[in-house]
Parts: C-alpha cells; structure tokens; sequence
C-alpha cells in the first residue's frame, strides 16, 4: 500500500492493463505516468524515478481484521463467491508471461515474504515460517523481525533497533517477548504492551507477500533464509 500524495499533491491511480515480469503496472489519471506496483516507483512517464511513500498494511483474513479492528468500515464493490484464483495457485504456471530468471531453491508457486533493503533481498518461504513464526535475521545491514501469524499467515516486518539498542525475539511460549528485557510485544503492531519497554513501538519494514517465481525475477540475487 502507498500513499497518493506526492510533493503536496494528490494523484488518482488505475491500472494500465500492462505488466512488468508478472507484476501490475498501475498510471496516474494526471500525467499518465507508469507505476510499478512492487517497487512503489514511477518507471515511465514525466514522474520516472518518484518514489511513493510506503504505508503499513496487512494481508490477512477478514476475520482476523476484524477481531483486530471490529468498529472497522469495509469498501464493498460487488460481491464473489470463493476465491476466482484458487486453480491458480495451485498449477505450475509461473504467471502470465513466465519466468525470466530459473532458481530452483523454492518452488514456483511457493509463497515467500519478501524483504529488500538497500539493495540486498532476502525471501522467508511461508514453509519455513510455518515452523519458524519468529525469525530474527539481518538483511544488508537491517537487523529485521520477521513474524509470522494467524490462520490468514500474516508475514510482518520490523525494525529490530530500538534507539540505540538491537532487540532479539522469541515466540517459545506463545507470546512475542524480547530476550533483552522481557517485554511482551503486539505481534500484529509492534508495540510492547507490558514489561520495561511498555508502549515502545517498532518500525515497519516494507515486505511483500509474493510467489517465489515473482520475487526471484525482480532479485535473482535474492538470498533465501534457511532455519
């Protein structure tokens, strides 16, 4: 999710119909500038190079939002029965126009969160998180949170630095708590809700829910997190 605004204007967005190795190129209705939905950035048009700001969201299920949020208001635009996209995720095709880059390390379809900072990328395949919902890493040189929660696997990401101090996470008793002084955190907002560090909040780093097939096209150099 971005923000519209851009030095003090609002811009209005649609799809263009066209796509960049699998990914949604959105435009803007005021200079017909071509925008890449992963990057978050203007690849053609007047606004080339323009960076959109990121702004926290979720993926999860509706009833995981609204267990979160239960005064929450909801855009409704027709309706659908199921999900039209269920015989997708499970062939092989890589997308609409196939892959560019072959990387065996995962398989197609497999679901990742994907983490980029500075240049460097790292993907957490939603296997492995499974089995590991509280993973403490590093990408570049980005100490980094990545949870992963709920029926709907919700994969989020913090910043692990708290100031000047580098917070490690464990998920051992079922409660997200950091080792350095037991405070128990909000997995879903990253807010300490009791303990030393009570009210303290962790930033988000933007990731995203992607198949690997995806991912591995705009990084080929992509590391793969392994347990």
């Amino acid at each position: 999710m971005y923000a519209r605004e851009i030095d003090g204007k609002v811009y209005d967005f649609g799809v263009s119909g066209k796509l960049i190795m699998n990914v949604l190129v959105m435009y803007d209705r005021q200079t017909e500038t071509y925008w890449s939905q992963l990057l978050g950035e203007a690849v053609e048009g007047p606004l080339k190079g323009t960076q959109l700001e990121f702004v926290p969201a979720w993926f999860t299920t509706w009833g995981e939002w609204k267990a979160q949020f239960p005064a929450t208001v909801a855009l409704e635009k027709g309706s659908m029965q199921g999900d039209s996209y269920s015989g997708y995720y499970r062939d092989g095709r890589a997308g609409v126009i196939g892959e560019t880059h072959d990387d065996d390390r995962l398989d197609t379809k497999d679901f990742v969160v994907g983490v980029e900072h500075e240049g460097q990328a790292v993907a957490y395949a939603f296997d492995v998180l499974r089995n590991e919902p509280v993973i403490n890493d590093v990408v570049g040189e980005l100490p980094v949170l990545v949870v992963f929660i709920g029926e709907g696997e919700t994969g989020l990401v913090y910043d692990r630095r708290l100031d000047s101090q580098e917070l490690t996470f464990n998920g051992e008793t079922g409660e997200l708590i950091d080792n350095q002084t037991g405070s128990m955190w909000d997995p879903w907002r990253g807010v300490a809700i009791n303990g030393p560090l009570e009210g303290e909040i962790l930033l988000r780093v933007p990731s995203t829910r992607a198949f690997w097939f995806g991912w591995k096209d705009w990084y080929p150099d992509t590391g793969v997190y392994r347990p």
